[in-house]
């Protein structure tokens, strides 16, 4: 990708980045820093003491431009555990609006850092960190919020939200047509608490307004999508909501290729491959919390649908699946360390994924060009999931039992599903469409494409704004 500025550049654009302290927000954030870094802009990522090796690590070959300053974590915070400076080291996700609310306790260290920065071009700063516009303010500079989400959640939430939806049907799985979208059918069990109340209020429901009104007061917000995705969403929230929406995604495909290690995963994927073997990818994200009963059925599910797999689970979930690896032997792979998800994405011999839908899985999924089998946690997911499936249909979804968006998957549920994924003919189907989708996300990142235009057009604004 060709440089924006020359090298000799003696007043070069310079962007704080602010990742708020989870690797699902952090990691685009970083991948956005590499974009930058390659334009020939400075970039100074701002972390806490305990997530700095890990981005130091990530950003290690372009240390010449982007510098980080790790900021200390709130000590002696009620109900949060001691050294715990990012959500998925949460005992539970109901830590969650402890931990967020905790963060507006480094700002004065945050102002103080910025006000040494000469010259900042702007602030990007995550959706969670609203404070962050404050101090943005302060010193007079830009700020964008960063939410790890697509336009279409943003602009089907916005038309629920106005039309309050979600406060009339007595039953969590009454399907309601979108106004705006008519064709969108969507339930209140596709929303996560505090918003699927039929009012709500609380802590929780306060953090919310204050991410939601910080951001409709930025200069704008940063999406990790492709206009081509979604255009008649970033369309109707450019044209009803305030500020614009820039897309400037897929951001995984930022990510450096190549490495000096083969982790024991890719040899045996290496192995699948040279034995004509497809293999599916199972993996449900970092922060989701899953019982045993439903971890066991998983594991009875994947042994009886005869295929093989590779299952990305975490350290405290292997007593469920412990007798899996034995009773599978080669046809499986069970891996509790931290993986390369991209990587395994884009292995040949992986030709679907069983995901939770969080967007960055999303993201890679389809830049890998493998279709999903959608299984919604929490959060956003289930409306990321209907995206998938009924929006783009480069997926399929799993069947509760109840048939309700948040049910119990049984054993031979899945099976069932990750059958048709990996053999029938609706998974042929979504996986011509993925392939489409899929070569549409390398076009828009790639020179001259829209989301490479659209990052440009960005940088050039706010050196218009700054100047």
């Amino acid at each position: 990708m060709a440089s924006l500025l020359p090298d000799n550049s003696t007043h070069r654009p310079h962007f704080v980045l602010f990742p708020f302290m989870s690797k699902g927000h952090t990691i685009p954030l970083l991948h956005l820093a590499k974009l930058l870094a390659t334009r020939g802009i400075n970039v100074t990522v701002f972390t806490t003491k305990a997530n700095r090796p890990f981005i130091a690590q990530f950003l290690h070959r372009h240390s010449n431009s982007v510098s980080i300053i790790d900021l200390p974590f709130p000590r002696d915070v009620e109900g949060i555990p001691q050294g715990i400076e990012s959500t998925d080291k949460l005992p539970s996700m109901s830590f969650f609006p402890k931990f967020a609310t905790a963060t507006k306790l480094m700002q004065p260290d945050f102002e103080q850092a910025l006000e040494k920065i000469p010259d900042v071009t702007c602030i990007v700063s995550d959706g969670f960190l609203s404070w962050t516009l404050a101090s943005a303010n302060k010193f007079r500079i830009p700020r964008l919020a960063f939410y790890g989400m697509n336009n279409y959640v943003g602009a089907v939430s916005r038309d629920v939200a106005l039309n309050r939806l979600l406060s009339g049907p007595e039953s969590d799985d009454e399907l309601l047509t979108v106004p705006t979208f008519p064709w969108i059918k969507i339930t209140r069990n596709d929303f996560d608490f505090p918003l699927n109340q039929r009012d709500p209020s609380g802590p929780y429901m306060d953090f919310i307004m204050e991410t939601v009104i910080a951001s409709a007061n930025s200069y704008g917000l940063i999406t990790n999508s492709f206009y081509e995705l979604e255009p008649l969403f970033l369309d109707y929230l450019n044209r009803e909501a305030k500020p614009k929406a820039w897309c400037v995604g897929p951001l995984c495909l930022a990510a450096d290729h190549g490495s000096d290690h083969k982790p024991k995963w890719v040899e045996w994927l290496d192995q699948k491959l040279a034995q004509g073997c497809s293999v599916l990818y199972v993996a449900f994200g970092s922060q989701a919390e899953i019982s045993t009963k439903q971890l066991e059925a998983i594991s009875k599910g994947l042994e009886e649908s005869g295929v093989n797999f590779l299952w990305a689970v975490r350290k405290y979930e292997t007593s469920a699946v412990d007798e899996l690896q034995e009773r599978v032997g080669e046809r499986g792979l069970i891996v509790t360390e931290w993986v390369d998800q991209m990587e395994i994405l884009k292995h040949e011999s992986v030709k679907g994924f069983v995901s939770h839908c969080g967007w960055n899985s999303v993201l890679e999924s389809i830049c890998s060009e493998v279709p999903i089998l959608a299984w919604p946690m929490m959060a956003e997911q289930p409306l990321n999931t209907r995206m998938v499936v009924e929006e783009l249909k480069i997926g399929l979804r799993v069947e509760t039992c109840d048939g309700s968006v948040k049910g119990f998957v049984k054993s031979e549920g899945l099976k069932k599903m990750v059958k048709e994924l990996m053999e029938g003919e609706n998974g042929k189907e979504v996986w011509k469409k993925v392939k489409e989708v899929g070569e549409a996300a390398k076009v828009a990142m790639a020179e001259g494409g829209s989301s490479w235009r659209t990052l440009n057009e960005l940088i050039d604004e706010l050196q218009s704004v700054r100047n």
